[in-house]
């Protein structure tokens, strides 16, 4: 996930701003270098909590996240 995403996207929820958590970052010399692979994506108002895993982030609304989950995707 590219840092500037943050920019431009809210919370499905409240729609409130989310806060970047990172947990693994490409290294430099990598094609996709400086983004985020993996970590969390916060809610500040709402305190929703939205994973990031392989660079792409699952802003799924926690219902339909855990709907997901107990398919086996």
């Amino acid at each position: 996930m590219k840092n500037d995403l943050l920019d431009i996207i809210a919370c499905p929820v409240c729609k409130g701003p989310l806060d970047l958590q990172a947990d693994e970052v490409a290294p430099s010399g990598a094609a996709d270098a400086g983004e985020v692979l993996t970590g969390t994506l916060t809610c500040a108002p709402c305190g929703e909590r939205y994973p990031i895993a392989d660079g792409i982030p699952n802003l799924l609304p926690p219902e339909l996240r855990d709907a997901e989950i107990a398919a086996g995707r």
